[in-house]
């Protein structure tokens, strides 16, 4: 199968949910316009789209099993493209900086603007995945179902891991005795001046940065553990610095 099993599970319950019990044998067109259309009725076009690739991916592996009768056919739906909010090095600069009022909080900003992690996979990172000797991380995406045992994290960053390791009190497991404050984020976002900003933004954020310098879809696309490289650049890379950046290698100022 094309798509992991840990994210055609997940959509073929909603299948089973919104068409009713069916078996493999029992799947046909109508029942898959029908589920597209429903399921449009629950959730965004994105998220749409994702359970239509893996009804594809499942329908792919059926029809080679014979479990399916082939021809069927469930189409993506458009999209309208989206700007991708991620912030400039100056910005995340001083991001760091008014978040240094809160040093737990400031510490899961480093880590989702040099990882890439979502929320929760920093919130899960225990003290026992921190391999210093190596500057690595070992990580769970709980969301796909995926690990890396080895995410690659720069010195600075574990320099600041391990002081914060060694103000934790003995016998705690997880790297964060509390918890992600909506508050203290609240009062961040206001103090530098960008209310709308998600924490979610960081790892857009950690893929546009990594873009600017010239790192490659694919790295960045394993990175941050997609399935597709589409979904890294449509969704996840602010193009528009990218772009910029790479008029400005003409050599302009020889020409003139």
């Amino acid at each position: 199968m094309d798509a992991s099993i840990y994210e055609v599970l997940p959509t073929l319950r909603h299948f089973k949910r919104v068409v009713g019990p069916t078996t493999s044998k029992e799947i046909t067109q109508p029942t898959l316009d029908t589920f597209v259309l429903k399921r449009s009725e629950e959730v965004g076009k994105n998220t749409l789209n994702k359970d239509i690739r893996n009804i594809k991916a499942f329908l792919n592996w059926a029809v080679k099993n014979r479990f399916v009768t082939p021809g069927l056919e469930v189409k993506k739906v458009k999209v309208a493209q989206k700007p991708v909010t991620s912030l400039s090095p100056q910005q995340v600069k001083e991001l760091i900086a008014v978040a240094s009022r809160y040093p737990a909080l400031r510490l899961r900003v480093l880590l989702a603007v040099t990882t890439g992690l979502r929320r929760g996979d920093v919130e899960a990172i225990r003290i026992g995945d921190i391999h210093f000797d190596r500057n690595t991380i070992a990580t769970r995406n709980r969301k796909a179902g995926k690990a890396m045992p080895e995410r690659p994290v720069p010195g600075e960053i574990m320099t600041e891991l391990s002081n914060h390791v060694a103000t934790i009190a003995e016998g705690q497991e997880k790297l964060f005795a509390d918890r992600f404050s909506p508050k203290k984020w609240e009062r961040i976002r206001r103090t530098v001046r960008m209310p709308d900003l998600r924490f979610h933004d960081l790892r857009k954020t950690f893929a546009s940065l990594l873009a600017q310098r010239g790192v490659s879809t694919a790295v960045t696309q394993r990175l941050l553990e997609h399935s597709s490289p589409q979904l890294t650049n449509d969704v996840y890379t602010n193009v528009d610095p990218v772009l910029r950046q790479a008029i400005e290698q003409l050599p302009v100022m020889e020409w003139l």
